[in-house]
């Protein structure tokens, strides 16, 4: 489980999604405010349209801003990954400003990052796309951080294409295109064991995948959970509760 630490000079801010939070230095205040604080100036009308397209994908319309309130030195705030995995360093600059990720992938940014819902205008994407569907635009020149579950796998695409797990997929630059696809013939689509639908990404750009998503993860502890920790569903397990039922 990692955690990322970042070094505030006095009067700098760091945002986070709700709850990241590890540990904090003297000197750091924090306070939930409606939005990322990428635009100060705008309205309450604005703010609450931004944070609206949040609460319908059930994200928190609140986010956490830390700032290093003292007169001088540096100071730090510490932010855990939320499960096992790598937490990834994005130089928002060196992306042309611009990332799309997962939704549950954001961990923490520079104040003045905008974190925004990014919906799939294509019909397919909308209703199969399962976990890849719902996506977060990150806008900024400054540092980021996101979180991918086991291990991440960078792939440069070059005008060629990518189909992956819909779950898989952490964040793409600008330069690629996303869609879901249908996963092969009925046969394969029902008994393949790999989703009904995969994202299909192509063009120039980056893509970062992950290895273990959270909802692989869960789905293997809430079926051996399911089996009395005897092994998933194995017929050893199945003779043991028999056994110990008699």
């Amino acid at each position: 489980m990692q955690i990322v630490e970042v070094e505030l000079d006095p009067g700098e801010t760091v945002i986070a999604e709700a709850g990241a939070m590890n540990y904090i230095e003297s000197d750091i205040t924090f306070e939930a405010k409606m939005g990322d604080g990428s635009s100060p100036q705008e309205g309450v009308m604005g703010k609450l349209l931004a944070v609206g397209k949040r609460a319908l994908t059930g994200e928190s319309i609140f986010m956490t801003h830390f700032t290093h309130a003292g007169g001088s030195g540096k100071r730090r705030a510490a932010f855990a990954a939320p499960y096992p995995g790598k937490i990834m360093p994005l130089d928002m600059a060196s992306f042309g400003g611009g990332i799309t990720c997962q939704k549950d992938a954001f961990l923490c940014a520079a104040l003045g990052t905008k974190v925004s819902i990014a919906f799939n205008r294509k019909l397919g994407a909308g209703f199969f796309g399962g976990e890849g569907f719902i996506l977060q635009r990150l806008e900024g020149d400054g540092m980021a951080f996101i979180h991918a579950g086991g291990t991440v796998i960078k792939k440069e695409l070059k005008g060629d294409q990518l189909r992956v797990d819909t779950g898989c997929l952490v964040a793409f630059t600008d330069g690629i295109s996303y869609d879901i696809q249908r996963a092969g013939n009925l046969k394969s689509m029902f008994f393949g064991g790999e989703g009904l639908f995969l994202a299909t990404l192509s063009g120039h750009g980056t893509v970062w995948l992950q290895s273990l998503p959270f909802s692989r993860l869960a789905d293997r502890v809430a079926g051996n959970i399911g089996s009395g920790g005897k092994g998933e569903g194995s017929v050893l397990g199945g003779l043991g509760n028999l056994l110990d039922g008699d």
